[in-house]
């Protein structure tokens, strides 16, 4: 039986875990009624803002070494993170209330979908397709796991002779990890441009924000748009929504902020610290240091016993190297949330950085000015290398489509926002976001054709090998 968003996020009625804190059972929602989300800001101090946090239980969202760093703090703890004296702003005085508000627009859009089959009556498979994609308050809203299926099914319905569906093998639940490949009148055989999106499962902002970019590829190349049509004759596109499907669908039914996929604990760890981190799992500079993962099992941030350990990562895997050992991989992103910012290897180490560094740069300043003249909240996204620019991340995923796989051109891109809402995104700002991300592709996919000088400074180069 299906299990709805609505239904699941407004049933929460358990106190949250923080930290390494679990829900009593696997299956029992939890809530975050009364919990609030905080803004620190460390003024370059961050080393002392955590010491003051030290003793506070909390669950840390996101952190910008240098400027800030979000966490979520429950009712019984926000007297004594006042008393801190910190300076700080609220991002979410209820963050169980702020939940809620994003299950609302589901309700409306199920109910009006439903009303209106009920009105015209049964129609064929085809023709149910041509109208979901055709609907656009398909982004007013955020939609349960099964009704994303759907969509990418209309979406491949609507491209009939050059698209199919695809899948890079399942899950550790055993759900297919599926996707959509695109072509135009020269194909299918020619370089790809991957994406994977919902690594992290309560990124939920990602999936429809890919649907948003393959709707625009479609009815672009449909309508004989000559920039979208130039781009898919040129490139093939392996379009992944859901890369952690089992998180997913928990952080809908259970824990609206769950981050890894649901793999059991190691035989050595707590058997309640389920998953592990996607991205933080793959092969190339796995482990390479102790600053970018953590190897306890109820870390966020766990990178497993082994990398590739995880049946996702092992059915990804095995796809980029198809597409590597075939036409090759002219560009990757691995698509997230929160904070704005267009990164790229490596994020293994702060002072390594690859010969394509000043490619990547300007290319990425110029995403960023687009993306900024393109919205109208002046959106802007920061760019630079992923370890100087963000945080050291071992056993990444664009480190390795670069390292690995050949990607000529390999991002990690962050959506909205910068720290208003942060993962708890509302539906609302679906659309804007969506619109601002297809405005920075367009300005990638005609700089993939360009030709850059790229100077080579005194920073160390990547030879190859760590």
């Amino acid at each position: 039986m299906k299990v709805t968003l609505v239904a699941s996020l407004l049933t929460s009625a358990v106190a949250v875990a923080v930290a390494t804190a679990v829900a009593p059972r696997d299956d029992e929602p939890v809530s975050y009624e009364g919990y609030k989300v905080f803004r620190v800001s460390t003024h370059g101090r961050g080393a002392q803002v955590e010491e003051q946090l030290a003793g506070l239980n909390f669950t840390r969202w996101s952190q910008d070494s240098l400027s800030h760093v979000d966490i979520v703090v429950g009712p019984d703890s926000v007297a004594g993170f006042e008393a801190l004296g910190l300076d700080y702003y609220v991002m979410h005085d209820d963050l169980g209330a702020s939940i809620a508000g994003e299950a609302a627009g589901a309700a409306a859009y199920s109910d009006r979908r439903r009303k209106r089959e009920a009105e015209q009556g049964a129609v064929d498979l085809h023709e149910s397709y041509r109208r979901q994609v055709e609907d656009p308050s398909w982004f007013d809203s955020y939609h349960n796991y099964e009704d994303h299926i759907d969509y990418f099914r209309a979406l491949q319905a609507a491209f009939p002779d050059n698209s199919e569906s695809i899948s890079a093998g399942r899950s550790v639940q055993n759900r297919n990890i599926f996707g959509i490949h695109l072509w135009g009148a020269n194909g299918p055989g020619r370089p790809a441009i991957l994406f994977h999106g919902t690594v992290h499962a309560r990124e939920w902002i990602v999936a429809p924000t890919l649907e948003y970019i393959t709707l625009q590829l479609i009815n672009g190349y449909n309508s004989g748009d000559n920039f979208t049509t130039g781009v898919l004759d040129r490139y093939d596109f392996y379009i992944f929504p859901f890369v952690n499907p089992d998180g997913f669908v928990y952080s809908q039914t259970t824990d609206r902020l769950w981050r890894k996929n649901r793999q059991p604990a190691p035989p050595q760890g707590p058997a309640n610290c389920l998953g592990r981190d996607i991205n933080r799992n793959w092969a190339f500079g796995w482990d390479a240091n102790t600053r970018g993962a953590s190897r306890d099992p109820c870390s966020q941030t766990y990178q497993g016993e082994a990398a590739t350990d995880t049946p996702e990562n092992r059915g990804l895997d095995a796809y980029l190297r198809r597409l590597r050992d075939g036409a090759g991989i002219r560009l990757f992103i691995d698509w997230h949330s929160y904070g704005q910012y267009l990164l790229f290897p490596f994020g293994y180490a702060e002072t390594t950085y690859a010969p394509e560094l000043g490619v990547w740069h300007r290319t990425a300043s110029l995403m960023s000015q687009v993306i900024r003249q393109a919205s109208p909240l002046n959106t802007t996204y920061t760019f630079g290398p992923s370890a100087s620019t963000l945080y050291t991340t071992t056993g990444s995923a664009p480190d390795h489509a670069y390292a690995v796989g050949g990607a000529d051109w390999s991002y990690t891109i962050e959506l909205p926002d910068s720290g208003e809402y942060g993962f708890v995104l509302p539906p609302s700002r679906i659309r804007g976001v969506a619109e601002e991300a297809w405005a920075g592709q367009q300005a990638l996919y005609y700089l993939l054709e360009e030709t850059f000088f790229d100077g080579i400074g005194p920073a160390q180069l990547y030879q190859g090998q760590i």
